[in-house]
C-alpha cells in the first residue's frame, strides 16, 4: 500500500508544524501540504488530492466545516480527522453528519493522534480490497466498525451531502418546521426531506412532535434537539 497523502489545515502555524512533523514521522503517511485558511485548504486539497485531511474547525475565513461541506458538495469523500478546540454538541453533530469519524479535541496527545492515523490507514486498506475478496470475521468487523464509511451507515437512497443540507437547513430554523416547509426552502421534494428528517430523528440529531390542527391528521414538526443543561 502506497503512502497516504495528508493535508494539514490549522490557522496556528506552530500547531500545523508540530502536526506535520508527527504525521510525517508515521510509517505510511506523507504530508503533501499545509494550509492556514479555509480558502487555502480548498486550493491545496484540489491540487494535491489527499486521502486524509487534518482539519481545524476554527479558521480565519471559511470555517473548517464550511470547507468540508464544499468538499462533500463537490463529491469529495476524503477522510477527515477533525483536530480542534471546538467541543460543543452542535459542532460535533454537524461534523458527524458531514462524515467525520475521527474527532480530536485540543490539546491531545501524540498517542491519540497516532491511534486515529492507524484507524484511518486500516480503513483505507479495507476500502481498497477487491470487491471479489472473501473476508473473514475480523475483516468484516473492520469494514463495518471503525473503518465504516459514512455512506455505508445511511439507509439506501440517502446521501451524506443531502443529509448535511437538511441538517443545516433545520438548524437554521428558529422554530419547528414541517417536511414540506423545509423542502420548499431547500428546493427538494417533500418526500425526500421527510426521509432525511426521519433519519435525523432516528439517530437523535433531531426531534419531532405532532401539531394538531382543527381537522385531519396531526402534522409532524421537526426541530434540532433542545440544549441540555
Amino acid at each position: 500500500m502506497s503512502d497516504i497523502r495528508v493535508v494539514i489545515v490549522d490557522d496556528d502555524f506552530a500547531v500545523a508544524h508540530v502536526n506535520r512533523a508527527f504525521v510525517d514521522a508515521q510509517p505510511g503517511f506523507v504530508v503533501v501540504a499545509e494550509a492556514h485558511t479555509g480558502t487555502d485548504a480548498l486550493t491545496a486539497i484540489e491540487l494535491h488530492r489527499p486521502q486524509l485531511v487534518l482539519l481545524d474547525v476554527y479558521l480565519p475565513d471559511l470555517g473548517g466545516l464550511d470547507v468540508l461541506r464544499r468538499l462533500r458538495a463537490a463529491g469529495d469523500d476524503v477522510e477527515v480527522i477533525a483536530v480542534t478546540a471546538a467541543r460543543d454538541l452542535d459542532t460535533v453533530r454537524r461534523a458527524r453528519l458531514l462524515g467525520v469519524r475521527h474527532y480530536l479535541v485540543k490539546p491531545f496527545s501524540g498517542a491519540s493522534l497516532g491511534e486515529r492515523l492507524g484507524e484511518v490507514r486500516r480503513g483505507i486498506a479495507a476500502d481498497r480490497a477487491t470487491p471479489t475478496a472473501t473476508l473473514d470475521q475480523r475483516a468484516v468487523d473492520q469494514v463495518l466498525g471503525s473503518a465504516t464509511t459514512r455512506r455505508a451507515t445511511l439507509p439506501k437512497g440517502l446521501s451524506t451531502v443531502s443529509l448535511a443540507r437538511v441538517a443545516d437547513g433545520l438548524a437554521a430554523c428558529d422554530v419547528d418546521v414541517s417536511a414540506a416547509e423545509l423542502a420548499e426552502s431547500l428546493g427538494m421534494s417533500r418526500v425526500s426531506a421527510r426521509r432525511y428528517l426521519e433519519h435525523l430523528v432516528a439517530t437523535g440529531a433531531a426531534e419531532v412532535a405532532p401539531r394538531y390542527g382543527s381537522a385531519g391528521r396531526p402534522e409532524h414538526r421537526y426541530r434540532m434537539p433542545s440544549p441540555r443543561r
